[in-house]
């Protein structure tokens, strides 16, 4: 499991005798529905996913999109001046 030899197991399930004592089988019940509970969520999820990633292979219903089916990027257009640029006065020009 975690590459432990088996003297490191003993002392590891001695510890764990000395600290839950005689609560040692309901601690250790509870760990494992809590791992189950974690593996189904874990298998809910990866459901999800694959069927997600199903949904997004598929080809879609139409055979070929037309090019009114695309929104056309919008662009400020260039509109000419309508009147001739006036001379900036140095009374009108802003200081610095």
């Amino acid at each position: 499991m975690f590459n432990l030899s088996p003297q490191e197991l003993i002392v590891v399930g001695l510890i764990a005798v000395l600290l839950f004592g005689n609560k040692l089988p309901s601690v250790m019940r509870s760990l494992g529905k809590g791992m189950m509970e974690f593996q189904k969520g874990m298998k809910g999820m990866k459901s999800e996913f694959d069927a997600a990633m199903r949904e997004e292979a598929k080809p879609s219903p139409r055979v070929a999109q037309l090019p009114h089916d695309y929104d056309e990027p919008t662009a400020p257009k260039f509109e000419p001046p309508t009147r001739e640029p006036q001379p900036v006065s140095n009374e009108q020009a802003p200081s610095a």
